[in-house]
C-alpha cells in the first residue's frame, strides 16, 4: 500500500503470509512521512552550497505522455466470477492470484485474531493433494511460491514460478484454494506466533501511535481497530478456520494471472477450475460508521524512549467523493512531500521534526480519517506540535500560491510513470478497482481530474475537510524529557491512553484456554 506524496496501502491493509505482497493503490492516499526519514536526514548531511544550488530548476521538462496503459484482458465467467489475463512475454514467469472478498473487519470480536490466524494455518497446513512442510520443499526446488494472505476486507491466495514449472504449481495454488487441510498442529504453531505478537505490540511506539490514533477516529470497538487478545486467539478453533474457508468462497472471487502465456489456454485453464462454482453470492452493503476522534490531548507513556510520536487526528473522508481529486491535490501542498508545507516550516524552517506530514486519508469503501504525523525529540515535542497545528490551520488561512498548486500537481501525476509503469502493475491495480466496484478507466480519468484542479477547488476542500478546532493530538513519549509539559498545549486536560496488555485468563475446558494450574 507505497506512493510518491501522500498515499496509503490499498486493499485494506494485507498482512502478507510469508511473502511480500504485491504492491500498488489506488491513487492519493496518504502515507505516513517516516518513508521520508531516511531521504531528509541525507539532505540534512549536504554541504550548505549544495543544498542552495538550484540547477535542476534549469532543467527543461518535456510534456507527459498521453496515458494509456495496456488494460489486460477481463473475463467474467457465468458465475460471477471475474478473470483477468495479462499476457507479459519479456520473461519466462507466471504469476497469479485470487482474492477473496470478506476479512477480519466481517469477524465477530470475539474472534479477533482468526484471519491472522487463518491466512497462516491456511498455508503452513496445505492441502489434501500435499502437506505444507511438503509443499515448501517442492517449491523451493524451483524457485516457486505459493502463499496466503489476509486483511481487513479480503484474503487471497497468490503463486508464481518460471514458466516451466506454472502448470504444477498453479495445480497446487487450486488445490490449496479449494481442498485445504487445515491442521491442529499448525494452527497451534499460529497461535504462538500470534501470542508473541500480542506481547510485544507495544515494543514500538510508532507502532503504538499508529494503533491508538485509529482507535480514537474509528472507536475502540470499530471492526477497523479491533485487535487479538490472548482470549480471542485462544478460542479459534479449526472448525472456526473450516468454516470461515467455506463461506468466503462464496464471494466474487477476482482471479488476476499474467507473464508468458498463451491467453486461450490460460482461459480454459481457468475456466475448468472455477466455472463449475456456485453463482457469487453478493456481499451485503457495509454502513460503517467513523465517528472521528474527540478534540484534545491524549497520552502514552512510554519512559524507554527519547523521542514523540505525535498523531494529528479528525475525520476524512471515502475515495467516492467526488472532490477526491482536490483532495489529493490538497494533501500534496500539505504534507505529502520535501516540499510541502509541513516539512517546508515544521523541520526545514523551524527544525523541530526529522519526519512530518499526513493528510486527509481517503480508503476504498469507507470514511477514513485526518491524519498528520511528527517525529521529534522529547524536549521539542510542545513545540513541534504547535507548528504542525499552526499550519494545518494555515490552510484555511494562507492563500495556496499557483507554485503550490503545479508542483502538486507535477508531483501526482509524474508519479505514474512508475506507479503503472509495467504490465503487472496496471494488472494489481485493476484487480482493485474491479474488488472496490470502480469503473475500469478509473485511472485515466483520475489523471484528468488531477489535471483540471484549480486553486479555488483546493481552497474550498480546506474549507470543507481541514477543520483545526475539531482536530485531538496524540503523543507517544518520555514523560519525564517533556519539556514543556503537554499542557502548554492549552487543548484541555491531558487524557493518558491505557495500553496494558490484558492478561490471559485461566479458563479449564475452554477451547484454546490455558490449562489449569496447580
Amino acid at each position: 500500500m507505497i506512493k510518491t506524496g501522500n498515499r496509503e496501502q490499498g486493499i485494506g491493509n494485507r498482512k502478507a503470509g510469508r511473502r511480500v505482497q504485491r504492491s500498488g493503490t489506488l491513487p492519493g492516499w496518504v502515507v505516513r512521512p517516516a518513508v521520508l526519514a531516511s531521504f531528509a536526514i541525507a539532505i540534512a548531511a549536504m554541504p550548505l552550497a549544495a543544498q542552495q544550488s538550484k540547477p535542476w530548476e534549469k532543467i527543461p521538462i518535456p510534456p507527459l505522455h498521453e496515458f494509456h496503459p495496456q488494460q489486460p484482458k477481463r473475463i467474467e465467467l457465468k458465475n460471477g466470477i471475474v478473470v483477468f489475463l495479462q499476457e507479459d512475454h519479456e520473461l519466462p514467469f507466471v504469476s497469479g492470484s485470487v482474492l477473496i472478498p470478506g476479512g477480519s473487519r466481517e469477524v465477530d470480536a470475539k474472534k479477533a485474531g482468526l484471519i491472522d490466524l487463518y491466512q497462516e494455518a491456511w498455508r503452513t497446513s496445505g492441502s489434501d493433494k500435499m502437506s505444507g512442510d511438503a509443499m515448501d520443499d517442492f517449491l523451493e526446488a524451483r524457485a516457486a511460491h505459493v502463499e496466503t494472505a489476509g486483511d481487513d476486507d479480503s484474503t487471497a491466495v497468490e503463486w508464481d514460478s518460471l514458466k516451466g514449472d506454472s502448470d504444477q504449481v498453479f495445480d497446487l495454488a487450486m488445490a490449496l484454494l479449494f481442498h485445504p487441510k487445515f491442521s491442529p498442529e499448525k494452527l497451534s504453531l499460529a497461535k504462538q506466533q500470534e501470542a508473541t505478537g500480542i506481547i510485544r505490540r507495544n515494543d514500538d511506539e510508532g507502532g503504538i501511535a499508529s494503533r491508538e490514533g485509529a482507535k480514537l477516529i474509528y472507536g475502540a470497538d470499530s471492526p477497523y481497530t479491533r485487535q487479538p487478545e490472548f482470549a480471542t486467539v485462544g478460542s479459534v478453533t479449526i472448525a472456526d478456520l473450516e468454516a470461515w474457508h467455506d463461506q468466503s468462497l462464496k464471494g466474487k472471487l477476482i482471479v488476476a494471472i499474467s507473464g508468458d502465456f498463451d491467453a486461450a489456454a490460460m482461459e480454459a485453464k481457468v475456466r475448468a477450475a472455477f466455472e463449475p462454482l456456485p453463482a457469487v453470492t453478493p456481499a451485503p452493503p457495509r454502513h460503517d460508521v467513523t465517528p472521528g476522534p474527540a478534540p484534545g490531548v491524549y497520552f502514552i507513556n512510554k519512559p524507554d524512549v527519547d523521542q514523540s510520536n505525535i498523531e494529528i487526528l479528525g475525520l476524512g473522508t471515502d475515495r467516492h467523493n467526488p472532490d477526491a481529486a482536490a483532495i489529493t491535490v490538497l494533501n500534496e501542498i500539505l504534507g505529502g512531500g520535501f516540499g510541502s508545507r509541513l516539512f517546508q516550516t515544521v523541520r526545514t524552517k523551524l527544525g523541530l521534526a526529522y519526519a512530518v506530514g499526513g493528510g486527509v486519508s481517503m480508503p476504498e469503501d469507507h470514511q477514513g480519517g485526518f491524519m498528520a504525523e511528527v517525529l521529534t525529540k522529547s524536549v521539542s515535542t510542545v513545540d513541534a506540535t504547535k507548528a504542525a497545528l499552526d499550519v494545518i490551520a494555515g490552510m484555511n488561512t494562507t492563500p495556496v500560491t499557483e507554485e503550490e498548486l503545479s508542483r502538486a500537481k507535477d508531483g501526482i501525476l509524474n508519479s505514474f510513470l512508475f506507479e503503472y509503469d509495467t504490465k503487472d502493475k496496471v494488472l494489481a491495480e485493476r484487480e482493485k478497482l474491479e474488488f472496490y466496484g470502480y469503473p475500469a478507466d478509473y485511472l485515466q480519468t483520475y489523471k484528468a481530474a488531477i489535471e483540471k484542479v484549480t486553486l479555488a477547488d483546493v481552497t474550498a476542500a480546506a474549507k470543507k475537510y481541514i477543520h483545526a478546532d475539531k482536530l485531538a493530538v496524540l503523543v507517544v513519549g518520555n514523560e519525564s524529557e517533556i519539556k514543556p509539559p503537554l499542557a502548554d498545549l492549552n487543548m484541555g486536560p491531558v487524557k493518558p491512553i491505557d495500553i496494558a496488555i490484558p492478561r490471559p485468563q485461566l479458563q479449564p475446558g475452554v477451547a484454546g484456554g490455558p490449562e489449569k494450574q496447580e
